[in-house]
Order: structure tokens, then C-alpha cells, then sequence
């Protein structure tokens, strides 16, 4: 099992703040795939995803205990 963090609109756009998959183990790219497949307009393009508090690329793998969020672009002025 892999828990799942969801940030800013992220949480808006999936109604909860963090969940549980079942889906280990499987790479960062099958992950976006996944969500975006699972939350329509999810943006997989422009996520980035941390493991385990640590910037991921779309090759990396994520095993069953590993913590994932989701962090969408940030603006500011």
C-alpha cells in the first residue's frame, strides 16, 4: 500500500486530502497516469511528484510503505 498526499487545487479536485493504494509497486509516470485517469483535469503534465519527502522522476519506482504527494505549480507575485 502506497498513501497518497493531494495539495491546493489538488484536494479540491479529488474531494480528500490524502488516500491508500493498492498499487504498488509502480512507477512515478504510472502514478500520474492513474490519477489522472481516476480525477479528469488532474493535469499529469504539470504535477510534480514527491517520494518519501524527496523530488521524483516519472522513471522512479514507488514500493509498497512509500509515502507520495502531489504537488501542483505554484504561482505568486
Amino acid at each position: 500500500m502506497i498513501t497518497v498526499h493531494y495539495f491546493a487545487r489538488l484536494r479540491e479536485l479529488t474531494g480528500k486530502g490524502e488516500e491508500s493504494l493498492e498499487r504498488a509497486p509502480l512507477t512515478v509516470g504510472e502514478l500520474l497516469d492513474w490519477a489522472e485517469t481516476t480525477y479528469p483535469g488532474f493535469g499529469r503534465d504539470t504535477i510534480h511528484v514527491a517520494v518519501n519527502e524527496e523530488y521524483a522522476r516519472k522513471e522512479d519506482v514507488i514500493q509498497a510503505g512509500d509515502v507520495c504527494a502531489f504537488i501542483p505549480p505554484v504561482s505568486g507575485g
